[in-house]
């Protein structure tokens, strides 16, 4: 049986680190045989994150946010799914604003406030995480781990992929207020000779979460 993944972009660039890093997972999940359907949370009409009307605390919208808005087709997607990969940029040292909006709602949505029974996610959907960052990797390691936790005990199984001290600007040397904080050099070699190397590992956790 074919398998569905859904892919989310929760990053503004287009043809840049994380689009490009969740193009490659996409590419390798359509390899395995999955069919993909892609949102781009920047691209999308007004929404906003979890409003607090715990209407998904009602038993007979159990894992459902009653919230309407361009997140609700997101969310049913993801519902009906085989597989999730998302991918968002490190703003400040969080995720971007758009991706905390979609995950507040797909985590609340399944958190019951009843001991027995925390979660109320009957089918779960493992999930590919990839957050791409200007820091190295290991910066922000307590952040994904967090996230991998959370997302694995509400949503599915999940794997993160990190891509970090990414390049920024094809030219660090047009900017108006000099970037002198950064290796322009250094960062252009990593891009050339290790962001293939990653683009090629999200192909391959692509493959593996549609298999």
């Amino acid at each position: 049986m074919e398998k569905k993944i859904v892919v989310v972009n929760a990053g503004p660039r287009k043809g840049w680190n994380t689009d490009t890093l969740l193009t490659e997972a996409a590419a390798g999940a359509e390899e395995a045989g999955a069919t993909i359907e892609r949102f781009d949370l920047f691209r999308l009409e007004r929404y906003t994150g979890c409003i607090s009307c715990f209407g998904c605390k009602r038993e007979r919208n159990a894992g459902r946010c009653v919230c309407r808005d361009a997140l609700t087709p997101v969310l049913d997607a993801i519902r009906e799914a085989d597989g999730l990969i998302i991918g968002s940029p490190n703003y400040l040292g969080e995720l971007t604003a758009s991706f905390r909006a979609l995950y507040e709602r797909l985590v609340f949505q399944n958190l019951t406030y009843n001991k027995e029974r925390p979660c109320c996610n009957e089918r779960p959907v493992p999930v590919l995480l990839i957050m791409t960052s200007n820091a190295p990797d290991i910066a922000y390691a307590g952040l994904v781990r967090n996230y991998k936790q959370t997302l694995s005990r509400f949503v599915g199984p999940t794997k993160t992929f990190v891509a970090g001290n990414t390049l920024q600007l094809k030219d660090y040397d047009k900017t108006d207020w000099p970037w002198t904080m950064f290796d322009a050099d250094a960062k252009q070699r990593r891009h050339e000779k290790v962001f293939p190397k990653e683009c090629q590992k999200a192909h391959e956790l692509g493959f593996e979460l549609a298999q």
